[in-house]
C-alpha cells in the first residue's frame, strides 16, 4: 500500500511528548499510524498507547502490539473510552488535526476538488449527513454562516444565494456538477484557493470538526496527569485559535477569570512554547502539506 499519510513535524511532536518508557499515551488521530509507531518505539514493556480514529479505513493500519489499542471512534469521546480501558490519568496526548493525505487522495470520498465523485466528505462513513445533504437542505442563512465562518469565503452571501437558486431546478450530488453550478461566484485568478475554502467549510460542517475539537480539548485537562503533555498540530486558523485559547486562557472565547489579585484562575494548562513551531523549508519541500502546520505544546499544571 502507498503511504497513507506523512505526518508533519513528526520528530518535534514526539520530542514534545517527553515520553516515559512506562507512561500512558494517547494518539487521538491515528490515521496511518506514523505517530503511534514512533511512540511505541520509545515505550517499555509496561507502557501503553491508546489511539483513536473514526475512519474505518484507518483500521487497516492497526498495529499488532500488546501495548496498543485502536478505538474506532471520534476523539470527542476520549474520556469515556480512556475510562473504559482504565487508562486515566495519561502522560501525554497527541492530536494531528484536519484531513489526512489518504482521505484527500481517495477519489471516492469526495474530499478533493481534483476528482469527480459524490459530494460525501464524511470521515466516518457511518455518519448520516453528507456534503450533498448540506447543499440541498440548509437554508440560505445557514449556508452563509458555514461558508463565512468555516471557509472564510469572501463572497459567502453570493455563494449561498447561488446554491439556493441552483437547487430549485437540480439536486446537487456530485463534485463537478457543484463546481459548474457555482462557477459564476469563483474568483478566476484564485480558482483552486476558492474551491479549497468552500470544500473546507463543507467538510468542517459535515464532520462537526470544531465542535469535536472543543469537546476533546476540554476533556484533556480531566484525563492528563500533572505535568502531562498536550501536543496539537493544526492546519488552519480556526483550529489553531481554539487550541491557543484553551492553553492560554482555559476557555475558547470571552474574558479570562481572575482572582482578587489579578491572577488568572481558570487555565489548567500552561504553554510550553509561546509561539507555534512550524515546519522548516526542507520539510516543506519534502512534505508540502506541512507548510500550514502549527504545533502547540502545553503541560498540565
Amino acid at each position: 500500500m502507498t503511504t497513507y499519510h506523512e505526518p508533519a513535524l513528526l520528530n518535534e511532536c514526539i520530542e514534545a511528548l517527553q515520553i516515559k518508557p512506562d507512561g500512558v499515551y494517547v494518539d487521538v488521530t491515528f490515521g496511518g499510524g506514523g505517530h503511534s509507531k514512533e511512540i511505541l518505539k520509545r515505550l517499555g514493556e509496561k507502557g501503553r498507547l491508546i489511539a483513536f480514529d473514526q475512519d474505518e479505513d484507518a483500521e487497516r493500519n492497526s498495529i499488532k502490539d500488546p501495548r496498543f489499542v485502536l478505538v474506532r471512534q471520534n476523539y470527542r469521546f476520549i474520556k469515556n473510552f480512556l475510562r473504559y480501558y482504565d487508562a486515566i490519568p495519561v502522560d501525554g496526548i497527541l492530536a494531528d488535526l484536519g484531513i489526512s493525505s489518504y482521505q484527500i487522495d481517495a477519489a471516492d470520498r469526495g474530499f478533493s476538488i481534483r476528482y469527480e465523485a459524490e459530494l460525501d466528505m464524511r470521515m466516518n462513513r457511518e455518519s448520516k449527513i453528507t456534503a450533498a445533504d448540506i447543499l440541498n437542505t440548509y437554508s440560505e442563512e445557514k449556508l452563509l454562516k458555514i461558508f463565512s465562518q468555516f471557509g472564510e469565503v469572501h463572497n459567502s452571501k453570493t455563494l449561498a444565494r447561488k446554491i439556493v437558486d441552483v437547487r430549485k431546478t437540480e439536486k446537487l450530488t456530485h463534485i463537478d456538477q457543484f463546481k459548474t453550478a457555482i462557477m459564476s461566484c469563483v474568483d478566476k485568478k484564485a480558482e483552486s484557493q476558492y474551491y479549497a475554502k468552500v470544500f473546507q467549510a463543507l467538510r468542517i460542517e459535515v464532520n462537526e470538526e470544531l465542535e469535536s475539537l472543543k469537546e476533546m480539548l476540554v476533556q484533556t485537562t480531566n484525563v492528563l496527569a500533572p505535568q502531562g503533555r498536550l501536543v496539537v498540530l493544526s492546519y488552519h486558523s480556526l483550529e489553531d485559535r481554539l487550541v491557543k485559547n484553551i492553553i492560554s486562557k482555559g476557555i475558547f472565547e470571552g474574558e479570562v477569570e481572575k482572582d482578587v489579585f489579578g491572577n488568572q484562575t481558570n487555565s489548567p494548562l500552561k504553554a510550553v512554547n509561546r509561539k507555534p513551531i512550524e515546519a522548516t523549508e526542507e520539510e516543506v519541500k519534502r512534505n508540502p502539506r506541512s507548510r500550514s502546520a502549527k504545533l502547540r505544546i502545553a503541560e498540565k499544571n
